[in-house]
């Protein structure tokens, strides 16, 4: 790590208005989390090739690829946070995208706004999912990898149920590792 890469990143590129709230929350657990200052990044502009018209979702992959070319220099790490339902061709939508052990990642709150039943989710709970998704994405650009625990934040979730399940927080051998990464620089 070079003396430069002091933070962590958040950066909303959703369509819709951003939630300035919604932000600190997660900005606040985020910075708890990793032992990182975060930022908060207005930026104007937003990926055009991300949309496909056949499945009528933004590619995730494509939107990490787009962050990856604007990140700050002092940024450690970077999460951008969109409105857009995310896919990747082999899923039928994902909460989000990272890179293993690198630099960025994106997070949709698209999935996370509804429950299985289609109504809208109450605010507090489609925030604790948000701060969930990203920590779990910003979690594997540390290079942690899914966990086996279900509790854990790093476990894999497939449905906002598997979101609400699990607790904000790493579990104890995730901190672990996440110490020993740290440690390593």
């Amino acid at each position: 790590m070079t003396t430069l890469e002091s933070h962590i990143c958040l950066q909303w590129i959703g369509n819709g208005r951003v939630e300035e709230e919604m932000l600190d929350q997660v900005k606040d657990h985020v910075e708890r989390t990793f032992g990182f200052p975060a930022r908060i990044r207005q930026v104007d502009v937003r990926p055009t090739d991300a949309f496909d018209p056949a499945r009528y979702q933004y590619s995730s992959t494509k939107i990490l690829r787009w962050v990856l070319q604007d990140v700050p220099l002092d940024a450690k790490k970077i999460v951008a946070i969109t409105d857009c339902d995310l896919f990747i061709p082999v899923l039928t939508f994902v909460f989000g995208e990272a890179q293993l052990g690198g630099k960025g990642a994106v997070v949709s709150t698209a999935r996370l706004r509804m429950n299985l039943n289609g109504l809208p989710t109450p605010r507090n709970l489609f925030r604790a999912r948000l701060v969930k998704e990203c920590v779990h994405e910003l979690g594997h650009t540390f290079s942690l990898v899914h966990c086996h625990l279900s509790r854990c934040v790093m476990s894999r979730s497939n449905t906002v149920l598997e979101v609400d399940r699990k607790s904000g927080n790493l579990c104890r051998e995730c901190q672990d590792h996440l110490k020993r990464r740290q440690a390593k620089g």
